[in-house]
């Protein structure tokens, strides 16, 4: 697709891009910000656009696609965007000296209702904790993927209720 068709058939579009961003966003800045994203994207990726295809689908899932992204990426980095009046937090001398003990009995506790678990479901759950994927602990097991996440899933499932039941 040329440049100025691009441009004549985006430019038709923009009013219901801007709408679809703003049901997403919820703030007129970040759609307008949404779909300037979603026009650099589409001019970008111009060359996969599949001609006698829908052009207003194809720019709606970019733009759905772009908003997870910044979505997630925004989740992963946490920011605080409420102003700080007063920096003396960052110049006060707090030390806090964990509480071993407690951490000691608590992790001993965690340790006994593990061990209640049988072993079908605390051996996938173990390995899991210890950073092996699910594919690895599959191949390890000899089972399927499926089997191994559910076994996982049901170790969790186990051990919240008896942390529950611990605590309540």
């Amino acid at each position: 697709m040329p440049p100025l068709e691009f441009s004549r058939k985006f430019s038709h579009l923009e009013n219901l891009l801007f709408a679809f961003a703003l049901s997403l966003t919820k703030n007129p800045d970040d759609a307008r910000d949404l779909v300037q994203e979603t026009a650099f994207r589409a001019y970008k990726n111009i060359d996969k656009f599949t001609i006698g295809t829908n052009f207003k689908s194809w720019l709606s899932t970019i733009m759905r696609n772009t908003f997870i992204n910044q979505y997630r990426k925004a989740k992963r980095r946490r920011k605080v965007n409420e102003p700080v009046d007063s920096f003396l937090f960052a110049v006060e001398d707090k030390v806090l000296i964990p509480n071993q003990g407690e951490l000691n009995i608590r992790m001993q506790e965690y340790n006994r209702l593990f061990a209640e678990l049988s072993d079908i479901y605390s051996i996938p759950f173990l390995l899991f904790y210890r950073g092996y994927e699910y594919k690895e602990i599959a191949e390890v097991l000899d089972i399927p993927v499926g089997t191994v996440k559910s076994r996982i899933f049901l170790a969790r499932k186990k051990l919240k209720a008896k942390i529950r039941a611990l605590y309540e």
